[in-house]
């Protein structure tokens, strides 16, 4: 369905929904299609407002679509009134619908009701990764970095991973900025990347560098360049830590594999303690190994083809 260019008047959408091969799935297609072409808003406004008056309500997921595209478009007044509709009209919300209201109020300068917002959803549910992200790159945009360390925290708290867009952002809001707390925070960020052995995107590594450069006080200067196989840095001769495992450390992974994940807390869930020894003892006498292969992912690898061929 190809969405008109302008508002129409509601004979005119009528027309439209009858000439539609399934008019009462109309209203919703109409809005998809809208979303895809980011059609003006007061277009989408007019087909809302036709609904409105002759069915006398607005169901809740029409509203969440026409939410989309405001949000879609950073109409925050929009956004405004559609959440406090929803608010009168619905008792709760999902979660949906609060990840593009947050989403969208904290792109303006309403982004403090997205806080507000991302506190209503903690006493219903974990509030989302996209959630606490979207409100710490609102408050590190207005400079205040306590607030989106403060969330920061939370998050991880709930064990939720933050992303290396997130993590970026902090290192370009806080360019320039003073303050020891600060400069532990961000340290504390590259200590994370470094303990979990996560490599940042060559527009992150970037935002470190330019970060450093502009501590106030501070003489850093940052260079790419390319590691030798040796570890070694061309630019400043220092020796990277290696990040392969110790003896002890692959036997200890080793050891907590078998127990927590194949063993788990029941044996008999996946196998047999029987079934296990002998395949252990097959590893073993057959050992060394260079490539292990999946069997069953492979299997599956072309749909089409029999999954005896795919292997």
């Amino acid at each position: 369905v190809q969405p008109p260019e302008k508002p129409l008047q509601a004979e005119e959408w009528n027309r439209l929904r009858e000439s539609f091969q399934s008019p009462e799935i109309f209203e919703e297609v109409m809005f998809n299609s809208m979303l895809k072409c980011n059609s003006p808003i007061d277009v989408a406004k007019s087909l809302l407002t036709h609904v409105a008056k002759s069915n006398g309500d607005i169901t809740y997921n029409l509203l969440v679509k026409y939410l989309a595209l405001c949000v879609q478009q950073g109409q925050t007044s929009e956004i405004c009134d559609v959440y406090d509709i929803m608010k009168i009209r619905f008792r709760i919300l999902e979660s949906g619908a609060y990840n593009l209201l947050i989403k969208g109020l904290s792109n303006s300068d309403q982004w403090r009701k997205a806080l507000t917002l991302l506190e209503e959803v903690k006493k219903m549910m974990i509030p989302s990764r996209t959630n606490y992200e979207s409100c710490i790159k609102a408050a590190s945009h207005h400079k205040e970095m306590n607030l989106a360390f403060e969330l920061y925290h939370e998050m991880l708290a709930k064990d939720l991973v933050p992303t290396l867009d997130v993590l970026q952002a902090f290192f370009d809001f806080s360019r320039g900025m003073r303050g020891a707390e600060l400069q532990k925070e961000l340290f504390g960020i590259l200590l994370y990347l470094r303990d979990n052995q996560i490599y940042p995107h060559r527009t992150f590594m970037r935002s470190i560098k330019l970060w450093f450069e502009s501590i106030p006080g501070g003489n850093w200067r940052g260079h790419l360049t390319n590691i030798k196989d040796s570890g070694q840095c061309p630019v400043c001769n220092h020796q990277l830590e290696d990040s392969d495992l110790t003896e002890e450390e692959y036997n200890n992974l080793r050891e907590r594999i078998i127990r927590d994940v194949i063993h788990g807390t029941d044996t008999f869930r996946k196998t047999s303690p029987q079934e296990f020894e002998a395949f252990q003892r097959f590893v073993e006498n057959r050992l060394p190994f260079d490539i292990v292969i999946d069997g069953l992912n492979v299997s599956h690898i072309k749909p089409r083809k029999m999954q005896c061929e795919n292997v």
